[in-house]
């Protein structure tokens, strides 16, 4: 299935519609005469209108606070925002905003009491005599007065979840600008959502589900058309035509509408659904000509986790599963079903019993006629169903199950993406619940099942031994492949043995680095799979426990964290096994002599990709993990030098404690958060405070504690001391690596220098969350100066 979201108009062609009969009104705020209340910009041609608006929740039952800014069909009587400014920071109620031109040239968003700045173009404009215009194809454009080929700052360089024709999808190779498609949070609120769609680099369009998982690809362009998408052709009548470039300066798609009297929509709706849709005046209303996909079950992960789809489309398309209700029912009627179904009673999981109340032990219940979710790890060693129940019983994370002609599969963490097949061909998933959630008629194999988890960890143990015994008897050629197969196929924990592992290292003969957790080697499983083996140090824990933590961080997936393949736990040997990564750490390409030097744009997207990794670590998981020592060194970059955060989740898998009650401190100098030193309580704002020193870095291209920076004692020219005068004068790019030669975005390096600024503040409170930094860096949020840390002006001798 293609990229289809984003531009498939082929049909456009076939329905036509008459523009309304223009009005006399403005398209122009100038500096002085602004926005306010009611009153609003029409585009000359009356086809489009910008100014406040609320989205209507008469039909939720909620009051809804949020005003934005935005544009819409001036015509059109039902409200449909196609552009707003301000999702992510909305006005709320009471207070009243104003859309104006300030003294630096650029359009805000004002509070209209208090004249404080809710929203800004943030343009580096060369004049202050400036005009916004509203135009006849929709795109806001902030220019020159005087030169109306001038423009500082357009809508169509920042779309949110429509595909305006005549706009463009796509890179800016000279600036790094990146327009894409993000689909909205929810029905009403204009906050950006769970789908993206958008132009890689390479030109290749892409569907990614929040920021991690990529859904579908066009392929590459031919000169015609995508290779996966050939309807992008285009219309044979010439009503509509698609265009594609890519040349030095830019790759972007769009499209034009030759036919200006036809109202149409073209969105990326909160459902992962493309649509395209016309305006009928006869019946008032949308009337949706494509869909793409056409079943709402198709758009990944539509209904959220523990979910089943309805495939027949029937309301409600999405359901709990059994023993599971629904987590924040009004998001789930506004459309937003992110965080899907909650269980209602917790697992026992890997709980010892006494034997005496086997009821309490976890049982599974039988979903009928459902396509599995695609994300299965499969095991081989599993004959029977019955082997395949007591494997997820006996493993802390798995969740469900699966018997059937594909042997055994089991599934970790959130299932999603689970149907309810209408054409009688699904299969049987096997839902891990509490027993009091399962009826005693729907338990499969209940007396085997409750009496196997009643005996307790030491079944589970047995269970896992007689299995392993049936896979060291396999020979070393079965290994290898059907472990290759399990790596490459599923996002599963592989069990290795050290044998296994000794012989692929070469007896741990190629060694590519070490630190506090112990030294990483390279092995070979085959010719043409790599991968990274770290033996630990220092792992006190005992094999059951190892095991669990090291599933649960196992099934973390980011595409800007390293993957975890697997673990060996033999004895006192203790090994985790990571994907491996081509382009080694980025401290090799920062500090040391390398062939590959990184240029400012990759240095940008090596910032923002580590931001997002942490972000998700601090919040994406269902506990807060703490990296603790990010670094250089534990950023890894993969063949496309994509950042990769290594040694994630090390506290949990060693067995280490790290709370309030912290009294070993962990972590580099040079990147430690004063907090370590203090004593006071470590929260996630310590991996904040070593992100920003690791920026000061990207930066520079020299360790800050280089001591090229001091001189007899005097630390006055420490590099994030500089950065502080820098900002202030203005002199940004005398910051810049010298291997550089002068060419880089200034203001995303300064944007980047005032990002470190506030990480490094001496006060946790001070310091802005990962998820705020990634706004920060992507310009979705107005960041101010930030002040010099009082730690840093006492080490090198107190002034700036």
């Amino acid at each position: 299935m293609a990229l289809l979201h984003v531009v498939v108009l082929l049909v456009l062609g076939l329905l036509f519609l008459h523009a309304p009969s223009c009005s006399v009104a403005t398209d122009t705020v100038t500096p002085g005469n602004g926005l306010a209340g009611s009153s609003r910009l029409v585009s000359n041609n009356s086809k489009f209108a910008l100014g406040f608006f609320k989205m209507d929740s008469k039909s939720f039952n909620y009051t809804n606070p949020y005003t934005y800014l935005g544009i819409w069909f001036n015509k059109v009587p039902k409200l449909t925002p196609l552009w707003s400014a301000n999702g992510e920071s909305p006005v709320i109620d009471p207070t009243s905003p104003e859309l104006a031109i300030v003294g630096d040239g650029n359009l805000v968003i004002m509070d209209g009491a208090t004249r404080s700045i809710i929203w800004s173009t943030r343009a580096n404009t060369t004049t202050t005599d400036t005009i916004a215009v509203l135009q006849n194809d929709g795109n806001l454009v902030l220019r020159s007065s005087s030169n109306s080929s001038n423009i500082f700052w357009q809508s169509f360089d920042y779309p949110t979840d429509n595909f305006f024709a005549g706009a463009k999808i796509g890179w800016d190779k000279v600036t790094g600008l990146n327009r894409r498609l993000v689909s909205r949070k929810n029905l009403i609120d204009q906050a950006p959502g769970l789908y993206t769609a958008e132009l890689q680099r390479n030109g290749v369009g892409h569907l990614v589900w929040n920021s991690t998982v990529e859904i579908e690809s066009t392929g590459e362009w031919n000169g015609q058309y995508f290779s996966a998408a050939p309807e992008l052709i285009g219309n044979s009548d010439n009503l509509t035509t698609f265009r594609y470039v890519n040349n030095d300066r830019e790759v972007y798609f769009t499209w034009i509408l030759h036919d200006q009297t036809m109202i149409v929509l073209s969105q990326l709706d909160v459902f992962g659904q493309g649509l395209v849709s016309i305006w009928m005046d006869e019946s008032q209303d949308w009337v949706t000509i494509y869909k793409q996909p056409v079943l709402q079950c198709d758009a990944y992960a539509t209904c959220g986790p523990f979910t089943v789809c309805n495939e027949k489309n029937e309301d409600p398309v999405c359901n709990c599963m059994k023993g599971f209700s629904i987590s924040s029912p009004r998001d789930w009627e506004l459309g937003n079903r992110r965080d899907g179904c909650t269980r209602n009673t917790p697992l026992r999981r890997c709980r010892i019993d006494d034997g005496s109340n086997t009821d309490l032990t976890d049982k599974f219940y039988a979903v009928q006629q459902v396509r599995l979710p695609n994300d299965a790890m499969k095991m081989q060693a599993a004959t029977s169903e019955d082997d395949c129940s007591q494997v997820c019983l006996g493993n802390c994370s798995c969740t469900a199950y699966s018997y059937g002609k594909g042997g055994c599969s089991v599934w970790h963490g959130k299932l999603t993406n689970v149907r309810q097949r209408s054409d009688g061909n699904g299969e049987i998933l096997h839902i891990r619940l509490a027993a009091t959630e399962v009826p005693r008629a729907a338990r499969k194999n209940s007396n085997a099942i409750g009496i196997g988890a009643a005996i307790g960890a030491s079944a589970a143990a047995f269970g896992l031994m007689i299995l392993g015994l049936m896979i060291w008897r396999r020979k070393e050629k079965w290994f290898a492949r059907t472990q290759l197969g399990d790596i490459q196929g599923s996002i599963g924990i592989l069990t290795f043995r050290y044998v296994d592992l000794e012989r692929a290292t070469k007896k741990f003969s190629e060694k590519l680095g070490g630190g506090s957790f112990g030294s990483v080697f390279k092995g070979y499983l085959s010719d043409s799979f790599t991968l990274a083996v770290k033996r630990l140090d220092g792992a006190k824990q005992g094999e059951k426990q190892f095991r669990a933590e090291v599933s649960s961080v196992g099934i973390i997936q980011h595409i800007n964290l390293v993957k975890l393949i697997g673990f060996c736990c033999e004895g006192v040997q203790r090994l985790l096994v990571y994907e491996y990564m081509p382009n080694h750490s980025l401290d090799v390409h920062l500090f040391k002599a390398s062939d590959t030097v990184l240029d400012w744009n990759l240095r940008f997207q090596i910032a923002i990709g580590v931001a997002r990794g942490l972000a998700y670590l601090h919040t994406g998981c269902r506990d807060c993990i703490i990296h603790c020592d990010i670094k250089p060194e534990n950023i890894l970059l993969d063949a496309s030098f994509v950042p990769k955060i290594a040694d994630f989740g090390m506290a949990k898998i060693l067995g280490r404690e790290f709370s309030h009650a912290i009294t070993t401190m962990r972590g580099t100098i040079g990147y430690l958060a004063p907090e370590w030193i203090s004593g006071a309580p470590v929260t996630s704002k310590v991996d904040v405070y070593s992100y920003g020193m690791v920026l000061f870095e990207i930066v520079s291209g020299r360790r800050n504690s280089s001591q090229e920076y001091f001189n007899d004692g005097d630390y006055s020219a420490f590099f994030p001391l500089q950065v502080a005068r820098k900002l202030l004068s203005g002199d940004i790019g005398s910051l810049v690596d010298a291997n550089l030669h002068g060419i880089a975005n200034l203001d995303e390096v300064e944007r980047v220098c005032r990002v470190a600024g506030w990480c490094i503040q001496d006060s946790e409170f001070d310091r802005p969350t990962m998820t705020e930094v990634v706004q920060f860096l992507e310009g979705l949020s107005e960041l101010d100066m930030p002040p010099v840390p009082r730690l840093l002006k006492a080490i090198t001798g107190g002034s700036p």
